[in-house]
């Protein structure tokens, strides 16, 4: 006997329900793009490293990075451009500007997927910031560095 098991959907339905807030995606994303930097640091500190057992957990950072820059992309996809960037409410020239913006998402988490440094990872957290909400602001927050990691830490400045 074969079990079928449907994978579980990052957001519920496709139907706008309003339990979902733009704010709320957005810090998620900030929060993958948080992991996906301390990822890149962790790795390249085992990879000076060298032994076995620091390639394996090095291995382990890495699975975790592609697994949170592919969330953000999701997101960009399955909840701003298929749930909140409507053609018909926009004029043509907004319209084309908020597909860049999270265009511009999924291009930088693509690329901190495949790389093992941080400047593809800073152009993730500005195009992150940049990314539009349902009305078309920003969230006009801005990354801190936080510690020797330089891992972020998001603030409302507003």
């Amino acid at each position: 006997m074969i079990a079928m098991v449907r994978p579980a959907a990052r957001f519920h339905c496709q139907v706008p329900c309003g339990i979902f807030t733009d704010e709320l995606r957005v810090q998620a994303m900030k929060e993958d793009a948080s992991t996906i930097r301390k990822a890149v640091v962790q790795s390249q500190e085992l990879h000076k490293a060298g032994a076995l057992q620091d390639i394996h957990q090095m291995v382990r950072w890495i699975h975790t990075k592609e697994d949170h820059a592919q969330k953000i992309m999701t997101t960009t996809a399955d909840y701003f451009l298929a749930q909140k960037v409507k053609k018909a409410d926009l004029a043509e020239d907004e319209y084309l500007k908020r597909l860049a913006l999270h265009h511009d998402v999924m291009v930088a988490a693509m690329k901190a997927k495949q790389s093992s440094e941080l400047g593809p990872v800073d152009t993730l957290d500005k195009a992150i910031e940049a990314e539009p909400t349902a009305d078309g602001r920003g969230l006009r927050r801005s990354p801190e560095k936080h510690g020797r990691s330089g891992e972020l830490r998001w603030s409302q400045k507003l």
